[in-house]
C-alpha cells in the first residue's frame, strides 16, 4: 500500500470500507501525509514528516496540548525512547492500552501486595492445585493457556471458570501441540466447574467463598493459614468480620450463583495447597473493577497463597508487550521515585504532574485542550469509547500521527492534518548502522527476552519504531543532549540506559540473551509487600450495588468473537458460539426474549442509558438465544462501544466500563431514536 493505492482511493471512499476491508488491504509502505485539497494521503519525505512533527509540537502553546499513545505493540526498547521523548518534550499525558484493560488490576495489586503485576511464573501452572479463571475465554483471548489448562486436569488439578457464559474452552480442547490429538480429533477437558455469574457478580461470588473458607476455619484449622495472616497482612480480623456480617442471600442475590455452588468452590479452596487465581478484562471493565480484583487478592491471602510455588495472582494481559510498556514508563500517573531515578539517569528534568489517560485525552482533544495526538500502533478511534464522540475529538486535532503497520479505522478518522509513519513489523529483519538489531518485550509472567526478525523487510521505506521516535524527538528538540542517533544506530545503548533508569534491568543487555530471558524481580513473590504497612493489605469494600439496573433494563457486556484479536476482525465468524457470518447480534437470555416479545434472529434495537443519562442507539441487530443469566446481554466489541458513553467510565480505574452497559432491547423501530 503505497501512493498509487492511496491516489487511488479517498478518504471518504475508505471511509465506507468495512474494518476487515482496511486491514486486508495490506502493508504500508512509505511515509504519507494527508492532502485536503485531494483527501487523499500522499507520499512525504521521511525528513519532511519528522519536521511536520516537530514544528507542530513547538508551536504549541504548552506540552500539554498534545497527547502520545500506545497500543502495547512497543518494544521495552522503543517504549522508553517514546516515554524519554515525551517527558523531555514537558509532559506526562501518555495514555495507554491499559487505561482500557487492565488499569484496574494494576491500581488494585499495587495497593493490596504493592506491585501492579501479578507473582505468577508458567512453572506455577504446572504445579497448582486450583486454578480458577474469571472473565477470560481462553480459547480466544489466551489460546495458549489451552494447554497449561489440559496439562492441569491430568494431573488432577481443579479448573473453575467464572463467567456470565458457559464458554467452550471451559468444558474441552485439542491441545494444539499435540498433533496425534489434532489429528485424531482428541479432545481434553479444561473444566471442573463452571461457575455462571452475572454480569458484574464476580465480587459477591469471591466474598461468598471466602465466608465459605472462614466458615470452615471453626472446625478446620488448616482452612486459613493463620501464621502468614499474622506476620505478614494487615486488615484480616477487619475483613473477617465483615465476610461474617454479609448474609448468604446477599451474595446468592448479587452473583447469581447458587449457594451450594459457592461452598463447593469454598471446599476446593480448603482442600488446595496451592491455588491461582487468573482474571481477563471480564473482571476489569466494570465500575468496581478495582475493588474486585482486591477481592480477588483477599481470598488468596486467606490460604496464603502467595509467595508459594503453584501459587498467586495472575492477570492475563493479551497484547504482545502491554506490561513491558508499564514497566518502561509508559504511565500517565508515574510515581515520583521513577521520575527521579529517570532524571538521574537522562540528565532530563521530567513534569511532576499526573497526565491524561485515555478518556481524559478524547475528552481533552473534544474541548481543544489537545491539539496533537500521536499514536504508536493500535487502532484507537475504535478501541476507544462513544465512538461518535471519539471520532469528533480525533478530528478537532491539528495533527494526528499514526506510526502502523496496516491500515485502520484511525488513519481514516483523522486530525486536520495527518501522517501514517509505517513501521517494521517484529518478524522483519532490523538494520541499523550497528547491524543487525534485537529488541526485548515482557510477558504477563515478567520474563524479557530479546528476539530478532528474520523476514526481508515489506518495503525499503519502512523504519523501525526506534528510528521513528528518534527522528520525530530530534525533530521536537533541537537542542536536546539525549544521543538519539546513537540509541537507533545500536540498541544495546537503549538498554545500558535503561539499566541505569529502571529497577530490575541490572544487566541487561547480558541476561536479555540468556536462551529463555531473565525474569523481573518480582518483591511480593518473596513475600515482600512495598506497601505503606509493609505487609498485604486486605481491603474491606462493601458488595456493589449495581448488578439489576432495574426498570426492565439489562446490563450488556461486550466480548471479542474467535476469529478477532482486540479491534481486528479476520472474518465474521465464531465457530465457538455457533455463528457465521454475522457479528450485528446480541446474545439474551431465552426468558428476557420472551417477555419483549423477541424472535430468534428477530431484529433488535438497543439504546445504552448512561451514567450522565444520555442515551445511545444500535438499530439493526439480531436477537441470538444464549445460555446466558437473565438480565445480562452480550455483543461484539468494537462495534458496540458506541453504546459506551463518554461518562461510562469506572470512578476506581478510569477504565471505561464496557463489560457492564445499562442497556434497553426493543423489537427494531421502538427504541428512542
Amino acid at each position: 500500500m503505497d501512493g498509487e493505492f492511496f491516489a487511488a482511493h479517498t478518504v471518504a471512499e475508505l471511509d465506507g470500507w468495512t474494518d476487515y476491508d482496511l486491514e486486508a488491504a495490506g502493508r504500508l509502505a512509505e511515509p504519507l501525509s494527508y492532502d485536503e485539497a485531494t483527501d487523499t494521503y500522499r507520499p512525504i519525505p521521511w525528513a519532511d514528516a519528522f519536521a511536520l512533527v516537530g514544528d507542530t509540537l513547538r508551536g504549541l502553546a504548552g506540552p500539554d496540548e498534545a497527547c502520545f499513545y500506545t497500543s502495547g505493540r512497543l518494544s521495552n526498547e522503543a517504549t522508553f525512547l517514546y516515554q524519554l521523548w515525551v517527558r523531555e518534550f514537558g509532559t506526562n499525558n501518555l495514555p495507554d492500552c491499559s487505561n482500557m484493560c487492565h488499569e484496574a488490576s494494576g491500581r488494585a495489586l499495587t495497593a493490596a501486595i504493592g506491585t501492579g503485576k501479578g507473582t505468577v511464573t508458567l512453572e506455577d501452572w504446572e504445579v497448582a492445585d486450583a486454578i480458577i479463571l474469571l472473565g477470560d475465554n481462553a480459547a480466544t483471548n489466551a489460546p495458549r493457556m489451552l494447554t497449561w489448562l489440559a496439562e492441569a486436569d491430568r494431573r488432577g488439578a481443579a479448573l473453575i471458570h467464572v463467567n456470565p457464559l458457559i464458554e467452550a474452552a471451559s468444558r474441552r480442547t485439542i491441545v494444539p501441540h499435540e498433533f496425534v490429538d489434532m489429528a485424531t480429533f482428541h479432545t481434553t477437558s479444561t473444566g471442573t466447574l463452571n461457575a455462571q455469574v452475572r454480569i458484574g457478580g464476580d465480587f459477591a461470588l469471591l466474598r461468598g467463598v471466602a465466608k465459605g473458607v472462614l466458615e470452615k476455619e471453626r472446625s478446620e484449622s488448616v482452612a486459613i493459614d493463620r501464621d502468614f495472616l499474622d506476620a505478614k497482612t494487615e486488615g484480616f480480623d477487619e475483613y473477617k468480620a465483615l465476610c461474617e456480617s454479609t448474609p448468604w442471600a446477599d451474595l446468592v442475590r448479587d452473583s447469581g450463583v447458587p449457594e451450594e455452588t459457592i461452598r463447593r468452590i469454598a471446599d476446593i479452596y480448603v482442600s488446595s495447597e496451592r491455588l491461582i487465581i487468573a482474571w481477563c478484562l471480564g473482571i476489569t471493565q466494570h465500575e468496581h473493577g478495582v475493588e474486585t480484583i482486591r477481592e480477588i487478592v483477599n481470598l488468596l491471602l486467606l490460604g496464603g497463597h502467595i509467595g508459594r510455588e503453584g501459587a498467586g495472582p495472575c492477570p492475563v494481559r493479551g497484547h504482545s508487550n502491554v506490561q513491558g510498556n508499564r514497566t518502561c514508563g509508559i504511565n500517565n500517573r508515574p510515581d515520583q521515585a521513577f521520575l527521579d531515578r529517570l532524571a538521574a539517569a537522562c540528565g532530563i528534568d521530567p513534569p511532576r504532574e499526573h497526565g491524561l489517560g485515555t478518556v481524559g485525552t478524547i475528552n481533552a482533544m473534544h474541548r481543544g485542550d489537545v491539539k496533537a495526538f500521536v499514536s504508536l500502533g493500535g487502532n484507537f478511534a475504535l478501541a476507544a469509547p462513544d465512538t461518535p464522540y471519539t471520532y469528533e475529538a480525533l478530528r478537532n486535532c491539528e495533527l494526528t500521527v499514526q506510526v502502523s503497520t496496516k491500515l485502520n479505522r484511525s488513519h481514516i478518522v483523522h486530525g486536520k492534518r495527518a501522517l501514517i509513519l509505517p513501521c517494521l513489523g517484529r518478524s522483519e529483519i532490523d538494520v541499523q548502522a550497528g547491524g543487525e538489531q534485537g529488541i526485548t518485550v515482557e510477558d504477563s509472567m515478567a520474563m524479557v527476552h530479546i528476539s530478532r526478525g528474520m523476514k526481508k523487510p515489506h518495503s525499503d521505506e519502512l523504519r523501525s519504531e526506534c528510528s521513528i521516535l528518534a527522528g520525530m524527538a530530534t525533530a521536537t528538540l533541537p537542542e536536546s543532549k539525549t544521543p538519539w542517533q546513537s540509541y537507533v544506530d545500536d540498541y544495546d545503548r537503549i538498554r545500558d540506559k535503561m539499566e541505569e533508569a529502571l529497577d530490575g534491568f541490572e544487566d541487561f543487555n547480558e541476561r536479555a540473551r540468556h536462551p529463555h530471558g531473565f525474569r523481573l524481580a518480582q518483591p511480593a513473590r518473596e513475600r515482600i509487600f512495598l506497601t505503606p504497612s509493609g505487609r498485604a493489605e486486605f481491603s474491606q469494600a462493601p458488595l456493589p450495588d449495581d448488578v439489576d439496573p432495574g426498570e426492565g433494563r439489562l446490563t450488556l457486556g461486550t466480548v471479542r468473537s474467535h476469529d478477532q484479536f482486540n479491534t481486528t476482525i479476520y472474518s465474521n465468524d465464531d465457530r465457538y458460539r455457533g455463528l457465521k457470518g454475522l457479528r450485528t447480534v446480541l446474545f439474551m437470555n431465552d426468558e428476557d426474549m420472551r417477555e419483549r416479545g423477541l424472535d430468534e434472529g428477530g431484529l433488535i434495537d438497543i439504546t445504552s442509558v448512561s451514567k450522565d443519562g444520555s442515551r445511545r442507539s444500535a438499530y439493526g441487530y439480531r436477537a441470538v438465544s444464549h445460555d446466558i443469566p437473565r438480565g445480562c446481554t452480550i455483543g461484539y466489541m468494537p462495534e458496540l462501544n458506541v453504546l459506551c458513553g463518554i461518562a461510562d467510565y469506572s470512578t476506581e480505574s478510569e477504565q471505561p466500563v464496557t463489560k457492564h452497559l445499562v442497556v434497553e432491547v426493543t423489537g427494531q423501530g421502538v427504541a428512542a431514536k
